[in-house]
């Protein structure tokens, strides 16, 4: 019954129709005794809520208060009386959630093109275990532009010149219409691109052309056949649209790798069901693992052939690392059959996602620091690096968190999460219920609507180019042209309360190129000695 009435009348508008049913019943009042009275106090107070709560309904720049007026504005109250940056060091037992909450803070100043600029100082505990800076130089650099960029397949005839700074996997279902129309208008304005996921490609990425990574999961969206196998004259219809500018397999992701997953079928609606290939109103299921291939040599085989489809579209997949000797098979496929990805994201486990089980969350899967150092490692090691472009995802928001992750080998960085903060989302934590109170994560095409996507597609853009003028000056500060030019050595970590070392000193992030072509493996981490020798290019298991 409730969700019947919901239909018709959304109970988070329940004050502001308690504020209209006041008005008018003190308007009656007020005509009935024809004495000014209690009843004219009434009808000034209602009428002034009322006024608040359309104007709510009307304005374009704030999605809680199109979702909920009246009411929205307690939390602008509560952050106007105790600034949300200052609830982290104060509020919070939970260690996770001052970061997310001083990030989000960031972003939402960024997008809406206000001031990052704060006065006293940092507030973070330099003196704390884990406290990570960059080295600046005595004489900085001075760089034109802060539209840094990374060619990506410069060996097919189809190469992308990507930013270094891209929208990671979001699919469409898994975020409103209005949110992918938000973030490919931002894509488009700013040249950067924007990762479709695995839902495939719908009519929201195409309205506004900004550029595409396609990505292909294991229900092989947009390209299937009925039985869920890979349809090849569907995958050259979409891959060879213009937009479309890299393919990109995914083998897994961080937030819940190896698991797969179910969109119920009453979620399926006629827009997903086009986009994705599949019935409407059915069970739309991602199976765990692909069917194209079985082995790595079929993995890399399967790359080419796509590689082919598109016309020469730069090709590649994305991965979370889990046992190493299964990516140590993929890379002595990459030998065996001298095809090589394009380029190859990691996710990492600290990655977000929709909805996933607890422990897979916490506990599956390699964090990005050293899923990202493996798979620049072993390309080094067998002398591929330079061929193959690395990117990485997993809690990226920050100009230092791009350094950061350059310097351990990424050549691009994609973010998720940020994107989402600048379109508005609170991380009130119901993506999966349907009750985004922003209209980020929902279908609701009442909530989505809450979402104006001109006010949004604003402050995507701004944004992305805000983090990308703080990468260029970190870079100037440090001395550099480009970001690439970032070492472990520039990144420096206070390892204990009397010590601190470079990445460079903590950990192993320039393996000799060519050495795991050397028979002599002794010198290598244990993990290099003892998986990459039982690693086989015909199959995943040992």
């Amino acid at each position: 019954m409730l969700n019947y009435l919901n239909t018709f009348f959304p109970i988070r508008y329940t004050v502001f129709g308690l504020c209209v049913l006041g008005l008018g019943l003190s308007l009656l009042a007020r005509l009935s005794t024809g004495v000014a009275s209690e009843a004219t106090v009434c009808a000034l107070v209602f009428g002034l809520l009322t006024g608040v709560g359309v104007y709510d309904l009307r304005q374009t720049r704030r999605s809680v208060l199109r979702n909920y007026p009246i009411i929205g504005h307690l939390r602008f109250m509560l952050e106007f009386i105790r600034p949300e940056i200052r609830q982290y060091f104060i509020e919070s037992d939970n260690e996770t959630t001052p970061f997310s909450r001083a990030q989000r803070s960031l972003v939402y100043q960024r997008a809406k093109g206000d001031s990052d600029k704060r006065p006293f100082g940092t507030q973070l505990d330099v003196q704390a275990q884990g406290y990570e800076w960059i080295n600046h130089s005595i004489v900085p650099t001075q760089i034109a532009s802060h539209d840094f960029r990374v060619t990506i397949g410069a060996s097919t005839a189809q190469p992308y010149e990507a930013s270094v700074f891209n929208i990671s996997a979001m699919s469409f279902g898994a975020l409103s219409a209005n949110a992918i129309l938000a973030l490919n208008a931002g894509a488009k304005r700013g040249s950067f691109a924007h990762d479709t996921g695995e839902g495939s490609i719908s009519v929201h990425h195409r309205q506004h052309g900004g550029d595409l990574i396609w990505e292909i999961g294991s229900g092989y969206f947009g390209c299937r056949n009925a039985d869920g196998s890979f349809n090849e004259e569907k995958f050259v219809a979409n891959a060879c649209t213009p937009q479309v500018r890299m393919i990109e397999l995914k083998l897994s992701q961080g937030a819940k790798p190896g698991h797969g997953g179910v969109l119920p079928g009453p979620k399926v609606t006629p827009e997903i069901a086009q986009a994705r290939g599949v019935p409407m109103g059915v069970d739309c299921i991602s199976p765990s693992s692909h069917s194209a291939f079985s082995t790595p040599v079929e993995m890399m085989q399967f790359i080419k052939r796509l590689r082919e489809l598109s016309g020469g579209k730069p090709t590649g997949f994305k991965l979370c690392i889990g046992h190493p000797w299964e990516w140590f098979a993929m890379v002595k496929a990459m030998q065996h059959t001298g095809i090589t990805p394009d380029f190859i994201v990691v996710d990492g486990a600290e990655g977000g996602t929709g909805a996933a089980p607890l422990e897979f969350t916490d506990h599956v899967g390699s964090p990005l620091q050293e899923g990202l150092l493996l798979v620049h490692n072993t390309l080094r090691g067998v002398g591929l690096r330079d061929k193959i472009r690395v990117g990485c995802a997993g809690k990226v928001i920050s100009a230092f968190d791009i350094a950061r992750l350059m310097a351990l080998g990424a050549d691009w960085c994609n973010s998720a999460r940020g994107f989402m903060f600048a379109l508005g989302c609170l991380q009130a934590q119901t993506c999966h219920t349907g009750q985004c109170p922003t209209g980020v994560s929902t279908q609701d095409p009442l909530r989505q609507q809450s979402l104006v996507v001109g006010d949004k597609t604003e402050r995507v853009l701004h944004f992305h180019q805000g983090t990308l003028k703080a990468l260029k000056e970190l870079v100037q500060a440090a001395g550099l042209d480009h970001p690439n030019q970032i070492t472990a050595h520039h990144i420096v970590r206070r390892s204990s309360d009397h010590k601190v070392q470079s990445l460079g000193q903590l950990i192993l992030t320039q393996m000799e190129d060519g050495i795991l072509l050397q028979s002599d493996l002794s010198g290598l981490p244990h993990i290099y000695q003892r998986n990459w020798p039982q690693a086989s290019a015909h199959s995943f298991m040992l």
